[in-house]
């Protein structure tokens, strides 16, 4: 499932024992890292947040200076995850374990004659709407739905709405989703099919829990599908090919490391990750560019940890390498 929600954080004072005494050069980033994203604790708990994200800012800064002398192409910075142990991290945001695909689906099948353009951007041609932010809810795989459904709805309509993911948090439970605990997208493209539609954000709002009962108004219908899509399961060639011919396509990655916690800039690719996907995404186009003398071609996945994290809410994944963080093991879209 996509997404499991952590523990209370104030465990980790046990996890830690005793703090290490904070380093007074960091005083004022800390106090203005605070400030800056509304962050309060209980006077016995912010010793032990501090020496996390000292450790996480130390960690940050090392793989930056890596990056300056050529060898990674990708930046991190600190951002509002950054008092969150890597444990905690997953806990809160990750934590998908692939189903069997048991929901009503066509298998997308690419042609090997058919030739899909050097590059593709959803964003620039209208289907994608603003970056959102899940908040400490494990609902990644609602917002990977609303976001394909979003685009689907503008190739029809030519109106770009913004979907309500607490519609399909608070009403796909009988189909096997979880809530702010996890989900599927391909779950909730079969919530929308079975239930005739979809409510929009403005009728529906996010609450960023999973305690509510379902408050669906057929009369506010957003969005609907009658067919789900899935791409070949690693097969990152089909998954150009659809995202070229469909629009935005749901996706899932491993974005359990460090690497990924705190990306920030350049083209994502990292030995630390691994095919086992956990986060699920929004695959809104692909592209190239040169790094370090050489074309690179990349995904552009659309993530919901908000604008501060990334390229402006968006991560550029290393493509056609492997099936890089597992793009394109749980790839599906909803077609009308």
């Amino acid at each position: 499932q996509l997404g499991a929600m952590a523990k209370p954080l104030g465990l980790l004072l046990a996890l830690l024992g005793c703090a290490a005494a904070p380093d007074p050069a960091l005083e004022e980033a800390w106090e203005g890292w605070k400030s800056l994203h509304a962050k309060e604790y209980p006077e016995e708990a912010e010793a032990a947040r501090r020496e996390v994200w000292e450790k996480n800012l130390r960690r940050i800064q090392q793989h930056n200076q890596e990056e300056s002398q050529g060898q990674h192409t990708f930046r991190l910075a600190m951002n509002h995850y950054g008092d969150l142990t890597d444990e905690e991290f997953n806990q809160l945001l990750n934590g998908f374990t692939p189903a069997q695909r048991e929901e009503p689906a066509l298998l997308f099948q690419a042609s090997e004659t058919q030739n899909t353009p050097a590059e593709v951007d959803w964003r620039a041609k209208g289907y994608v709407t603003p970056v959102k932010n899940q908040g400490h809810c494990g609902s990644c795989w609602a917002f990977s739905a609303t976001g394909a459904l979003e685009g689907l709805v503008f190739n029809w309509t030519g109106k770009l709405v913004v979907l309500s993911e607490q519609n399909l948090i608070d009403c796909s439970r009988k189909l096997g989703n979880n809530g702010c605990q996890g989900g599927f997208m391909t779950r909730a493209f079969q919530y929308v099919h079975d239930n005739g539609g979809l409510n929009s954000e403005h009728v529906y709002p996010y609450m960023a829990t999973d305690t509510s009962s379902c408050r669906y108004n057929p009369q506010d219908r957003a969005a609907n599908c009658s067919t789900i899509w899935l791409v070949p399961q690693g097969n990152e060639a089909a998954l150009e090919q659809a995202v070229a011919a469909a629009g935005p396509v749901s996706v899932a990655v491993d974005a359990s490391s460090f690497h990924f916690h705190f990306y920030k800039s350049g083209i994502f690719s990292s030995m630390f990750c691994s095919q086992r996907v956990n986060h699920g995404m929004l695959a809104v186009g692909y592209g190239t560019s040169q790094e370090q003398g050489r074309n690179v071609s990349y995904w552009i996945l659309k993530n919901s940890w908000s604008e501060v994290w990334g390229e402006q809410g968006y991560v550029r994944l290393l493509k056609g390498a492997n099936n890089q963080c597992g793009v394109a093991t749980q790839a599906s879209f909803p077609m009308l």
